[in-house]
């Protein structure tokens, strides 16, 4: 049953992704016994369950303090999350990495075609740092796949970093710089260009390393800096093993597998498939750990699924996947 259900979560389509979930749902209540125990704390009977927007949703800040696993087994790899000095990361006990390769491979070639097509560089300092972080492992697969020498992370070899995207304009060579905010930042600030084979894609924001800027206030920067009609970007998180990309104006769309609705910020049970409230995420690839995420992210969806962040809730710990506010 678990390996049939694992083959159908990249089959999702419009007319599937409802009772995948539903089925994920059942399969995740009588398997994890911190969601099982949520839900029974809202006194939700898992049966009455039919409809998407009426799932139970755990809260993020779950994964800081507790193990979340469907299922018992020995974690592949523990992913945990950049947060700040100040904070309690959130970790990820991943059971099946294939999952996690499947994922962002399909994700990728889903929005930009296959990695092989591209040079493909990161500029990850803090995430790297670390030395467990899910992006950095997702990156680094596509650092190798693209199979170009020139691809790689670079730490703070800014100016080797210049270097070397002149030399793949030069070549007219499809290139991928993703980048944290700061980071991208500090070498707009240092240098300017022209890139008109490059794409520029920012995730992380401060990292309190800068002051938090608008998300619009950053992409104007970077256009001007390097060149760019559109700055693209990536939201995902530590606690998720599918990741949405915008190719500009801050608009995300997710793969077939992975649906954002939205919750009232004083109602987090009010949830629908468009307008403004706490983004609340289901990832049908987090088949052992959970599939149905509130987050601690303010956002606006719109009616064709695609969405974009507006900032962060109230007292909720600065984390990785997005901008403090735009």
């Amino acid at each position: 049953m678990i390996h049939d259900l694992k083959e159908r979560v990249f089959k999702a389509n419009r007319d599937t992704f409802a009772s995948i979930a539903l089925e994920i749902f059942r399969f995740q209540y009588l398997n994890n016994a911190l969601y099982k125990l949520y839900v029974e704390s809202l006194k939700i009977d898992p049966n009455m369950i039919s409809d998407i927007s009426r799932l139970p949703f755990m809260p993020i800040s779950f994964f800081k303090e507790n193990s979340i696993k469907t299922t018992d087994f020995e974690s592949e790899i523990i992913f945990e999350s950049s947060g700040t000095t100040r904070s309690q990361p959130s970790r990820h006990f991943v059971k099946d990495l294939d999952i996690y390769r499947k994922s962002y491979k399909r994700g990728f070639e889903l929005f930009y075609g296959e990695p092989v097509d591209w040079c493909i560089i990161g500029l990850l300092p803090s995430y790297i740092e670390r030395g467990n972080s899910s992006l950095v492992w997702m990156v680094d697969q596509l650092i190798h796949s693209s199979k170009d020498a020139r691809s790689g992370f670079y730490l703070d070899e800014l100016d080797e970093l210049h270097h070397v995207l002149q030399s793949l304009e030069a070549e007219n060579r499809k290139t991928l710089l993703i980048g944290v905010t700061f980071a991208l930042v500090d070498f707009a600030e240092r240098f300017s260009l022209d890139l008109k084979n490059t794409i520029v894609m920012e995730t992380g924001g401060m990292k309190g390393r800068r002051k938090e800027i608008t998300r619009m206030e950053l992409h104007e920067f970077l256009k001007r800096k390097l060149g760019l009609k559109t700055v693209h970007a990536e939201y995902g998180m530590t606690e998720l093993l599918s990741q949405a990309y915008s190719k500009g104006e801050g608009i995300f769309n997710t793969p077939p597998w992975m649906k954002v609705l939205v919750s009232g910020d004083d109602d987090p049970f009010d949830i629908n498939p468009a307008g403004e409230g706490v983004i609340n995420v289901i990832d049908l690839a987090n088949l052992y750990s959970c599939s149905f995420i509130a987050t601690d992210d303010l956002g606006r969806i719109y009616s064709d699924g695609s969405f974009e962040v507006l900032g962060r809730r109230d007292a909720s710990d600065i984390r990785g996947c997005s901008l403090l506010v735009i």
